[in-house]
């Protein structure tokens, strides 16, 4: 039996475990479909259109997963703390913005192990944006 070498394997990113693109955007889509009713985080878009916001989050996950760096191509390091640091980020903006994303992954149907590390590395950053107490 030929052993392939080690260096010659390649393993797949979660980005393209996942779906790549497609499974991150219909993530962020939905999000936003959920943050576009909310009366306590719309406000926090300025943008009339939240077609912007999704974007740059959707880029966001995709490179933060292993897809392209498009993200940080167009507007450099994420600083997501100095990004959010304009807005009131208490625990019931947290909240919110985790139910929503919580919905959203839910409507994925990824499989339980996905869903699991995706659902861990969404609690944390909604956790680090909290910025006021509240």
């Amino acid at each position: 039996m030929n052993e392939i070498p080690g260096e010659t394997v390649q393993e797949q990113t979660f980005y393209e475990q996942v779906g790549g693109e497609e499974t991150f955007r219909r993530l962020v889509r939905r999000f936003y479909e959920g943050v576009a009713a909310d009366p306590l985080l719309r406000p926090m878009y300025p943008e009339e259109d939240l077609g912007p916001a999704e974007e740059r989050l959707a880029l966001f996950l995709m490179q933060y997963w292993g897809g392209p760096r498009t993200y940080s191509d167009h507007r450099g390091h994420p600083r997501l703390r100095m990004r959010h640091a304009p807005f009131t980020v208490d625990q019931a903006a947290h909240d919110a913005w985790l139910r929503h994303m919580r919905a959203a992954l839910d409507d994925l149907g990824l499989a339980p192990e996905h869903e699991r590390e995706l659902w861990r590395y969404l609690t944390y950053a909604a956790a680090s944006m909290v910025n006021s107490a509240g």
